[in-house]
């Protein structure tokens, strides 16, 4: 989750400027840039513990090493240390100390695997001396609620509160999760509107793809996905399948619609995080805000509004992939090739739109509940989730292929869909691939996959 904002931000005078500020996320297809993003378990080789945030052996001891030794630039709230940044790039702390590293804005999937493997290689100098590992899962497999400790970043506390009114599982989303995200980017608004739809619609299918995320304290949960389950019980107002998108009149001013009839959580003055949940936005903007009363918004304000929402596809500037589960270093360069492949080329666009038109709220909504249980095996319409992946990995392939994007081995960008075309071809999810593995090799002890699976 978002560091706390550098700036204020120019104050929002009339609605229009909310509008605006999402169609200025469209660029020239020469601008469109790839951001990953992905988060990780930090924990003790010895007991396989969480890290506190403080400590010899802890969080805060992990940025700064990465600050001292390679050159980030520590972000810092009320004193403490909560996030760095350096070149485009940040590294921020999810609420049970996730380590996460959002990727800068780069140009090739190359590019992409190149950054995330100096990521992976300068944490391992750091964590490696201290007795540390990095685990790459959709869920926390073995810890309880109650072992993980809270990260000190105020907005995670009234985060915290206030979930606890809205679903059952929220805290576990905060502390137990953790997910691989990719940020891609649109032409114009009816290419955003044709990318939202592509992408919401076949998010339950990179879901199924990604499933890693099959273990609840120690033991078999009954979901491959159980991280995507979650938000399905967390906060009903920001999350699901926005059946909106799929309407006629879809565009950047429905979707401020929408998010403005989301309730707030916070807004942030002077270093503190004050608490505005369950307010609204609209009132925000007429100066009769609570918690500010007398005060409107700035651009800022509308902007971290907006990173409050949850769906599985979501709008800022650009477009973020929100249904992948954690995994592997594989998984983190798969999950980019995947949706570069299918939404940066117009041919592979349309035919990934032509796949999904007719298909109704119903069987959206229907995948989507599915899918976190069932994987690659749920059925839809004559067939299953299996096929529909077999049909999106071939139209991504076609999209890299046309993109020509080559490496220093004249090795063009399909070969990051690599890990993808194994899962389709043993039409078995990772999840599955633990779960055999849990009850045959571990002998049901969760143990052994804080070893095989870690960074």
């Amino acid at each position: 989750m978002s560091a706390p904002p550098a700036e204020k931000g120019a104050p929002i005078t009339n609605y229009r400027q909310l509008v605006e500020h999402l169609e200025s996320g469209c660029k020239p297809k020469s601008a469109w840039r790839i951001g990953t993003e992905h988060e990780k378990f930090a924990y003790c080789h010895s007991d396989l513990k969480p890290l506190p945030y403080d400590g010899e052996v802890g969080i805060r001891t992990l940025l700064d090493g990465l600050a001292d030794q390679f050159g980030w630039e520590r972000v810092a709230e009320n004193g403490l240390p909560i996030a760095l940044k350096k070149g485009g790039a940040s590294v921020s702390l999810e609420p049970g100390g996730q380590f996460e590293l959002s990727g800068a804005p780069v140009t090739t999937l190359h590019e992409t695997c190149s950054e995330v493997h100096e990521h992976l290689d300068q944490v391992r100098t750091i964590a490696e001396p201290l007795g540390v590992g990095m685990l790459g899962m959709g869920f926390q497999p073995k810890w309880a609620r109650e072992d993980i400790p809270w990260m000190p970043k105020g907005r995670y506390k009234i985060m915290r509160e206030y979930m606890q009114r809205k679903g059952s599982l929220g805290i576990d989303m905060m502390l137990r999760t953790c997910t691989i995200q990719t940020n891609l980017d649109f032409g114009s608004e009816a290419d955003m509107v044709q990318k939202f739809r592509v992408s919401l619609a076949l998010q339950p299918i990179v879901t199924a793809l990604f499933a890693n995320s099959p273990f609840t304290n120690g033991e078999p949960n009954g979901f491959l996905s159980y991280r995507s389950h979650i938000w399905t019980d967390t906060d009903p107002d920001r999350t699901g399948i926005l059946p909106f998108v799929f309407e006629d009149g879809m565009g950047f001013q429905r979707y401020v619609e929408h998010v403005l009839d989301v309730p707030m959580y916070f807004v942030y003055r002077d270093g503190e995080y004050l608490d505005a949940s369950g307010q609204s936005f609209r009132d925000f903007l007429d100066g009769r805000l609570p918690a500010l009363p007398g005060e409107v918004p700035t651009i800022t304000d509308w902007d971290d509004h907006l990173t409050t929402l949850f769906p599985e596809v979501r709008m800022k500037r650009f477009l973020e992939m929100r249904g992948a589960d954690g995994g592997p270093w594989r998984s983190l360069c798969a999950l980019p090739a995947i949706w570069v492949g299918v939404l940066y080329h117009q041919s592979s666009l349309d035919a990934a739109f032509d796949l999904i038109k007719d298909w109704t709220i119903q069987e959206h909504q229907s995948l989507r509940d599915q899918v976190p249980k069932t994987g690659l095996a749920t059925p839809f319409r004559r067939g299953t989730v299996l096929d529909l992946a077999k049909m999106m990995l071939a139209i991504a392939d076609d999209g890299l292929r046309a993109r020509s994007e080559e490496d220093w081995a004249a090795q063009d960008e399909r070969q990051f869909l690599a890990s993808l075309k194994l899962v389709i071809e043993r039409g078995r999810t990772p999840a599955e691939e633990k779960l055999d593995a849990f009850e045959r090799r571990w002998q049901g002890n969760i143990d052994p996959i804080f070893s095989e699976f870690a960074y």
